[in-house]
């Protein structure tokens, strides 16, 4: 594998090329925005993106968190300079609360533009299962994350396939600076429970490291979700009669899909509760029910028809 030159100056480790192998990044002198925080794993995507050849843009995005949040961005913007890639930084306001988590992750998410590249590994994907796993998900969200597009505003995975112990050692290899996230080690937030007691648990008791697996089986189950997507798409959601001549799970599927969509790919799924009162409606047992938003699903002459609120 032929790679871009670093700088006059500098060269890539030596196991460059065999960790693009494993990556999964646009073909060679395409331009892609990547969202780098300055931790370790965004890094080694602006890196290996750019020992890729493409043409990067390093988005950085500031929650104002944390004090030091101008100084992580100068050093994002310096290892964006040193690795040949352009850089930018956009603003967001998250004020403290409850689940800051999940409102900070959502705010980034809207800064970015479609189809950019996160830096989510192996290990995200892991704990991404578990999660989903405890928060009582079905089929899609024990498919975990994907590496192409998909989820909230169509973003890629081009390092999914990499260990969190890689990207670190790459980095370090590199000689770039690394923002280090305080937050990252606050048990206050579920997802670093599950980093750092029930993944170390279930490595205790299962004798081995679980990420493989876990990413493994994530990978296996969402070729079933895509199997069973594809035959999902093919049915017309709004046709009652459509709706039962299949399995109620391919129905379901179909009839989550198009609920989803009239709200947009970046809100969460219907829930179980608002899938059965539109099942409900289905099969003729209520005439009508109510959805969140304050949507309104209602049948006449065999079709289905949604309201906004």
């Amino acid at each position: 594998m032929t790679l871009l030159p670093r700088s006059a100056a500098a060269c890539w480790p030596e196991d460059t090329p065999v960790l693009l192998e494993r990556c999964n990044f646009p073909p060679r002198g395409s331009s892609v925005v990547c969202a780098v925080s300055g931790g370790a794993d965004s890094l080694a995507m602006l890196a290996l993106a750019r020992a890729a050849g493409c043409q990067a843009l390093a988005l950085h995005i500031d929650h104002g968190l944390r004090p030091g949040s101008r100084t992580e961005a100068a050093i994002v913007e310096e290892a964006a300079r040193e690795l040949g890639a352009a850089f930018q930084r956009e603003a967001v306001v998250v004020g403290d609360g409850p689940d800051l988590e999940a409102r900070a992750r959502a705010a980034r998410y809207d800064a970015l533009p479609a189809g950019a590249l996160v830096g989510h590994t192996a290990d995200d994907q892991a704990e991404t299962l578990l999660l989903n796993l405890l928060r009582g998900c079905g089929l899609d969200g024990l498919a975990g994350m994907r590496s192409e597009g998909g989820g909230r505003r169509g973003v890629l995975r081009p390092i999914l396939a990499l260990r969190r112990s890689e990207t670190a050692a790459f980095v370090a290899a590199l000689g770039l600076r690394v923002v280090k996230d305080p937050s990252n080690n606050e048990l206050r937030f579920r997802r670093n429970q599950v980093r750092h007691e029930v993944l170390p648990l279930l490595a205790a008791v299962g004798a081995r490291d679980p990420v493989p697996v876990l990413s493994r089986t994530a990978a296996l189950l969402a070729e079933d979700a895509e199997l069973l997507a594809s035959w999902a798409e093919e049915l017309d959601p709004t046709d009652v009669k459509v709706l039962r001549s299949v399995p109620k799970p391919l129905a379901a599927r179909a009839l989550r899909r198009w609920i989803r969509g009239e709200e947009g790919p970046e809100h969460y799924p219907p829930s179980r509760d608002e899938l059965e009162r539109a099942w409900r409606v289905v099969t003729g047992e209520a005439r009508a029910c109510e959805l969140s938003g304050g949507r309104r699903l209602s049948r006449k002459g065999g079709r289905l028809s949604l309201k906004p609120g």
